[in-house]
């Protein structure tokens, strides 16, 4: 029986003998292109911004960084300092961290692990991620007419929150960073592999002895990875703290400790500092002092960053 060759353009070879040679990719090229000159355009506008934060801020940085650092609001720029900042800073990052994570880490899981899949829950999570696009001033909003209003007593003090505190600022934190915990929960959650949902369950497991000792465990890079970005995000807003209270002025804490100062007195962060330093006139000094706390404000950012970027690779997992 005589065999039959198949066609010379059907005969199977090494990969690179199958591809055909084809003309330059023209519109391949240009999109490349446009990408490195928009990549190219951003680092050269950020690199332009600090190296102007870095211009204005160095003096008070190399010259009173301790004293700027430990010293509170001052009218007189020459001694004004960020304590009242870092302070209010530090407690409304701890609010987000117990309010926002418990609750958006526990919400991602039930979405994914548990919800069955209905119009309702289709409905659930896109109004979770339009949320986590929504501008940061309607939180804002959010958090006067709630935390503040609703939630405090007559006259807009005390009750649950206090009225314009520290409280009310972390809450609304928590709502604007909640969306995004839920959402990088998810995603971290999806990626882990059905094998090891469907070993588990097959060995004799629960569900929820499924969920704690397999799926979150292997999702905890990505998890923690999100918290900690969220936060840094939280820490760096300054429109929803000034609808709720914030301080714009120069004011004092007297002898209030950090837990007293959440439901008592005036409270400011660091956003809202350098946003009222950069109102008052640049003739007195201030630009100087805007661009110090800027860095000080960024280098906190880049340590939050450190932060994720560690704990994603040490319990990063590869499947």
């Amino acid at each position: 029986m005589t065999a039959i060759a198949p066609p010379a353009d059907l005969v199977v070879g090494p990969a690179d003998a199958l591809v055909k040679k084809r003309g330059s990719d023209v519109s391949g090229r240009a999109f490349t292109a446009l990408l490195w000159i928009a990549l190219i355009g951003t680092l050269f506008i950020l690199a332009v911004l600090l190296w102007d934060m870095v211009n204005r801020g160095w003096p008070v940085i190399t010259t009173r960084f301790w004293e700027f650092l430990t010293t509170g609001t001052n009218p007189n720029p020459e001694v004004a300092g960020i304590w009242q900042g870092l302070v209010g800073t530090f407690l409304l990052c701890v609010i987000v961290a117990v309010v926002a994570f418990p609750l958006g880490v526990a919400a991602g899981v039930y979405l994914e692990e548990y919800a069955k899949e209905s119009r309702l829950t289709n409905m659930i999570k896109l109004s979770i991620r339009n949320l986590a696009g929504v501008p940061s001033i309607v939180f804002g909003l959010l958090g006067l007419s709630i935390f503040v209003k609703a939630l405090s007593g007559a006259g807009n003090q005390g009750g649950l929150t206090g009225g314009r505190t520290i409280v009310s600022g972390g809450l609304t934190l928590a709502a604007l960073v909640l969306p995004i915990v839920i959402i990088t929960t998810q995603e971290a959650l999806r990626a882990v592999p059905a094998g090891i949902r469907e070993g588990s369950l097959a060995l004799g497991a629960t569900d929820w002895e499924t969920i704690r000792h397999h799926t979150v465990p292997a999702a905890a890079s990505g998890i923690l990875t999100g918290t900690v970005l969220s936060l840094a995000r939280a820490a760096g807003e300054a429109a929803p703290l000034i609808l709720v209270g914030a301080s714009t002025g120069f004011f004092s804490t007297g002898n209030l400790g950090p837990v007293e100062q959440l439901r008592e007195g005036a409270f400011t962060a660091m956003p809202v500092l350098i946003y009222t330093w950069s109102r008052l006139p640049a003739s007195q000094g201030w630009p100087a002092l805007v661009g110090a706390a800027s860095i000080v404000l960024i280098a906190m950012v880049f340590l939050m960053n450190g932060i994720a970027i560690y704990l994603r690779n040490r319990y990063e997992q590869k499947w």
